[in-house]
């Protein structure tokens, strides 16, 4: 059987592996970061500062971590970003270990995950262009999107049964696959990269921003994107929802976090035989309204089935926009300017992550969780209108890759 990407390539390969290693980690992690929170402080304001200690390192750095990976080995800024994830879960094994574990510590370590983010983002999405061939992009992205809900799939369901065993016990075992992904990241062979050695000044760091500005329909689905996660995300308030309304533990809040990483897996194999190739930008619209259905029916369950499967919904509309968007900007964006790009596309895939989280959180304090999910999906449905008239281009666009053969 034929793949969709050449997994031949030994670049690709270990990229990946890498990948998957460091993936698998976060998603263990983060159940870990999210269960233990909400067990020291029973806090839906907590569980937001967790997603705004890990977004201010983005706000702050994303304009160098681009820059620096236009101008550097991008394979050498990964490293350094896996190390600096080691550093900040091994920190949270040790001090779980002792029983020394505080909400401070756990943002503070936070932090440093967000300072890796910002840097590794940046890096690793701008360096796929450089290990295939163009006509092959949308499906290394998607198959690298795919590896990635796998291990959202996995990964929080790993972690919960872990826990079980105890904080430090997930902790380790997160950092023994990112130390595996260090390692096989530092045996990539090297790679091609065009260097941007241009004078840098003011101009040159925002230059991610120009373009984006300029390029606009590489603006409407990231910005579409990010308003509709920053809204519509209940990520954050899955703990809330698992012990308080749902009734489970957290072997059951590690399913409901893999859920959507599910439903994302399996449109993503579907993309990888199935690539779009016509109707893009309707396409995107809808895969973004059937994301806020998902987060309303969400919103409404009591039920643990029916959650399950709206979160299975939302993941699988949310892939239809990743895999175009993240096409688009790269399809879009010359080689020498790639960190830079991706680096912006990393502050707007933040501040609807983590920036959501905390908006999550903090709405959650005011009117409950089960209103701020259901507000959050009208919202989105209202962004989706909102966005056929502000990015007219956008939503006729027809063909993903506009010279593909």
């Amino acid at each position: 059987m034929k793949l969709p990407v050449p997994f031949d390539n030994r670049q690709f390969s270990q990229y990946w592996v890498g990948q998957m290693c460091g993936s698998m980690a976060q998603q263990m992690l983060l159940v870990g970061l999210g269960w233990q929170v909400y067990l020291l402080t029973e806090s839906a304001l907590a569980l937001g500062l967790v997603g705004l200690a890990r977004y201010l390192p983005l706000l702050l750095l994303t304009v160098h971590a681009g820059h620096m990976a236009d101008r550097h080995s991008r394979v050498k800024q990964m490293l350094f970003a896996r190390a600096l994830t080691g550093v900040a879960i091994l920190t949270l094994g040790i001090t779980s270990y002792l029983d020394l574990i505080t909400a401070n510590i756990i943002y503070l370590c936070c932090v440093a995950l967000g300072v890796s983010q910002t840097y590794g983002m940046s890096a690793s999405a701008a360096v796929v262009p450089n290990l295939v061939r163009k006509s092959e992009l949308a499906q290394a992205m998607t198959v690298t999107a795919a590896g990635r809900e796998f291990c959202t799939i996995v990964g929080p369901a790993v972690g919960g049964f872990v826990y079980i065993l105890g904080a430090s016990a997930l902790y380790f075992s997160s950092f023994a696959l990112v130390l595996v992904s260090l390692i096989v990241i530092f045996l990539m062979p090297p790679i091609a990269q065009l260097k941007d050695t241009r004078k840098t000044d003011l101009a040159e760091l925002l230059a991610g921003f120009t373009f984006v500005w300029r390029t606009k329909q590489v603006l409407g689905s990231i910005s579409m994107d990010m308003l509709a996660v920053l809204i519509g995300s209940v990520t954050a308030l899955l703990p809330i929802f698992a012990k308080d309304i749902l009734d489970t533990d957290s072997v059951g809040l590690g399913f409901l976090r893999s859920a959507p990483a599910a439903g994302a897996l399996l449109m993503s194999l579907y993309l990888a035989r199935n690539p779009i190739r016509r109707a893009a930008g309707h396409k995107l619209y809808a895969a973004v309204a059937i994301f806020g259905i998902g987060t309303l029916g969400f919103g409404l369950s009591e039920s643990f089935a029916l959650s399950m499967a709206m979160l299975f919904i939302l993941g699988a509309a949310d892939m239809v926009s990743v895999v175009i968007r993240s096409t688009l900007v790269q399809i879009e964006t010359p080689d020498t300017m790639r960190g830079r790009v991706s680096s912006v596309n990393s502050l707007f895939i933040g501040t609807s992550n983590h920036l959501g989280e905390f908006e999550s959180g903090v709405l959650a304090a005011l009117v409950g969780a089960a209103p701020a999910v259901l507000i959050g999906g009208v919202g989105t449905l209202l962004i989706t209108l909102v966005w056929i008239p502000l990015f007219p281009g956008l939503w006729q666009r027809d063909k993903l890759i506009p010279d593909e053969e």
